[in-house]
This record gives C-alpha cells, structure tokens and sequence, in this order.
C-alpha cells in the first residue's frame, strides 16, 4: 500500500537519544552549536558534524550509554499494525545511525534505517559521514529524508510520523502525516493533511482511522 516514513529523536525515542549523547559525551559548547543552528546561523548538517567533533566515549562507553535508553512502548505494535495494512516501515534520522540502530536492535526490531554515520576513529574519538546528504536540500540536513521518499513507488501512499524541523519538508509531500512538537504546529500553519498525536498508541488509532476514511471506503 505504501511507506510510513518514521523519525527516531524525539519520536520513536522520546527522550531524544542524539541529545542524551551529546550531554553525556561533549563539553558544554555542543548546546552554543545546537543554539546556532536553531537560530539559522549553522546548518543542520554543519552542526552535526562539529558536535560529533566534540565526542569523548570509547565504543564500549557509548555502549553503556545506548543500553539504558528506550522507545515509545506502543511503537512495536504500531510497527505490526502498518505491517499488517501492507506498510513499509522506514525509519529516517538526523541523527547517528549507531544510536538507532543500537536502540531499535535492543528492542527487538529489524527495520530499514537511514541516518548519518557515525564512524570510530580510534580511542575516544570520532568522526560523521553524510551518505544520504543531498546539495539540494532546502534544510541542509544530514541525512535528507525527501531523498528517500522520491525513490519509494511512485503513486505508493506515503505516511509520515515525527516531531521536530528535520520533517518540515518530507511532511510537504506527504499523503497524512501523524505530528507531533513543532511538526503539528508547522503543519497547522502550513495547512497541511495531518493529525495530531502524544504517541504511537495514538498513532496507530489515528492510522487506522484514516485508512477506514479515506482508503478501504474507496477500495
């Protein structure tokens, strides 16, 4: 039927595990980058890279860190549930693909997952790679999610769930987008098909809702 493209920091992990990294791992300065890039004065991507500049853990260190953060309790249900409706699941991040991978893992979960690389470089340090960057993004954005969603199939729902900026633009192509955070409001404003969720119960309420409406009524 379609793709349910999923963002991780704040959505699928509530508690924001790029954040919690940085807080455990980077001397103050990360938050004068985070506080930059809200203000416009730093890109997405450009900020990214000099937090992760910033990082003093050892692998087992960050490790240690990962084991103790969860997810949304609903979300492996929610999962099911869009497996179940003939969705892919697609997990797309602007944040660090071994925290999200290391997290969905733990939790018992094998999905596609897009995000920027996070590379060890030796000792306590580390470097960021952006596979997925692309020149054209208008958010400037690590890991550019409109990218993915242009090679999904064309005339394919497309679904879209998250919380933050790094949705803004995905959201604009959207079919439905389930928001929550600052991607409500930016949907509110800009008019856009969505629906207001707290979290992945609500989502696969508000999921199912939607496709009663406005998919099997016409099928």
């Amino acid at each position: 039927m379609g793709h349910v493209y999923v963002d991780f920091d704040g959505t699928i992990a509530p508690c924001d595990p790029t954040d919690r990294v940085f807080a455990r791992f980077c001397p103050p300065s990360w938050r004068g980058l985070e506080r930059e890039c809200q203000q416009g004065r730093l890109s997405p991507r450009a900020a990214m890279a000099q937090q992760v500049a910033l990082l003093r853990a050892t692998p087992s260190q960050l490790v240690q860190l990962l084991n103790s953060i969860t997810i949304d309790p609903a979300f492996v249900s929610f999962v099911a549930s869009c497996q179940r409706w003939d969705f892919r699941v697609v997990v797309v991040s602007d944040g660090l693909d071994r925290v999200v991978e290391h997290v969905l893992r733990a939790a018992g979960l094998q999905l596609p997952v897009f995000a920027n690389r996070l590379k060890w470089a030796g000792g306590d340090r580390w470097r960021l790679e952006f596979p997925y960057a692309q020149l054209a993004c208008a958010a400037a954005l690590g890991n550019c999610k409109c990218g993915h969603q242009r090679q999904a199939t064309l005339g394919s729902l497309a679904v879209v769930v998250g919380d933050g900026r790094s949705d803004f633009c995905i959201a604009e192509r959207a079919h439905l987008v389930l928001a929550k955070g600052q991607l409500a409001a930016h949907c509110q404003v800009r008019n856009l098909p969505h629906l207001p969720i707290a979290d992945f119960a609500d989502a696969t309420v508000a999921l199912g809702r939607w496709l009663a409406q406005n998919v099997r009524k016409s099928a």
